[in-house]
């Protein structure tokens, strides 16, 4: 994607999120998206489908980053020499869902919050499968009795309700708090 591409599906993600701050997901229309990103009916519909596909990239965007396997310096965090342990990418993912609580409470507060949950969910299923579940299967003779999908499903939505409680507490704790607290709860970092 060249230069130019990626400044209109910014500008149009950006318009999406200042409105999501306004209104409810199903009250927004492609032309209110399209005139506060200032594109052309036809530059939105050569980026997106339809609303809902909006919405899935703009998930797909922030998830493609954060579940990376190379992390990079950025303004508020730096995880680049992170060596991959659980702990630094947990708070790094931590970190963009501060970063973007705008965006992230605005999805999460309209009736799409679920289509955002699932593609969430996706991206941590293959996380906890890559850094977690490895941690845990080595250290707990008792995990090794429980289905791995299960564990990788528990390890999800525990992640995904500590995040909507952490966004109840308007965020005032620090990732790393969260990080800790979340993988204290497991028996492997006890």
């Amino acid at each position: 994607m060249d230069r130019r591409q990626q400044k209109t599906r910014a500008a149009i993600f950006d318009a999406l999120a200042q409105l999501l701050a306004e209104k409810q997901f199903h009250q927004i229309t492609v032309q209110e998206i399209i005139d506060k990103a200032n594109v052309g009916r036809s530059t939105f519909y050569a980026h997106f489908e339809t609303k809902d596909h909006l919405l899935k990239e703009l998930c797909t965007d922030l998830f493609s980053h954060v579940f990376s396997d190379r992390l990079t310096t950025e303004n508020t965090h730096d995880f680049s020499d992170s060596t991959g342990d659980t702990a630094a990418l947990v708070t790094h993912l931590l970190y963009h869902l501060r970063d973007d609580k705008r965006n992230i409470m605005g999805i999460l507060s309209c009736e799409s919050g679920e289509l955002f949950l699932r593609y969430f969910r996706e991206y941590l299923y293959g996380f906890f499968e890559k850094t977690l579940l490895p941690d845990l299967s080595e250290k707990e003779e008792a995990l090794r009795q429980i289905p791995q999908d299960f564990l990788i499903h528990h390890f999800s939505c525990s992640f995904i309700g500590m995040v909507q409680w952490w966004l109840g507490q308007n965020l005032s704790q620090t990732p790393e708090e969260m990080t800790a607290w979340f993988l204290a709860l497991f028996p492997a970092n006890r």
